[in-house]
């Protein structure tokens, strides 16, 4: 499970672009990868066909899942005025008048329900390397075969 900020985000561009590119390999050990923003379901589907994004990418409405993981925070209101500054309407893109976003953030859940791997940052310019899930969703795979 990958949450990111939106397809507004270069950042967030970048990552879905390297989850993209290691979808397959993560397929091979029989896991699933599905991205998860506060977008709209509108604009999450424009962003799956711009970027040919072949995962499963879901619509947080109202965030409720990522504050399920702890993962939404507000922006604060210098944050709002610069994201305005640049022409980043958020209220409109999620269709959500809350300013809030998830903290970028990847889970492993195993088929137990137990979080196998956790990696959050409240710097959204940082991302793990996908190929860092593949130890854990191969111990997983080798788990389930045993």
């Amino acid at each position: 499970v990958s949450f990111y900020r939106g397809v507004w985000c270069p950042y967030c561009n970048i990552e879905l672009a390297a989850l993209q590119e290691a979808w397959q390999a993560i397929q091979a050990t029989g896991a699933q990868l599905v991205s998860i923003s506060p977008q709209s379901l509108a604009n999450g589907r424009k962003a799956k066909l711009d970027k040919q994004i072949a995962f499963p990418m879901l619509s947080d409405a109202g965030g409720r899942v990522a504050d399920a993981f702890g993962l939404r925070f507000r922006l604060p209101d210098d944050l709002i005025d610069l994201y305005r500054g640049f022409g980043v309407d958020l209220p409109l893109i999620n269709e959500d008048r809350s300013w809030t976003l998830p903290m970028p953030g990847r889970f492993v859940v195993g088929q137990d329900g137990i979080i196998a791997y956790a990696e959050v940052s409240p710097d959204y310019t940082r991302r793990p390397d996908p190929a860092d899930l593949l130890p854990v969703l191969k111990r997983l795979q080798g788990s389930i075969a045993a």
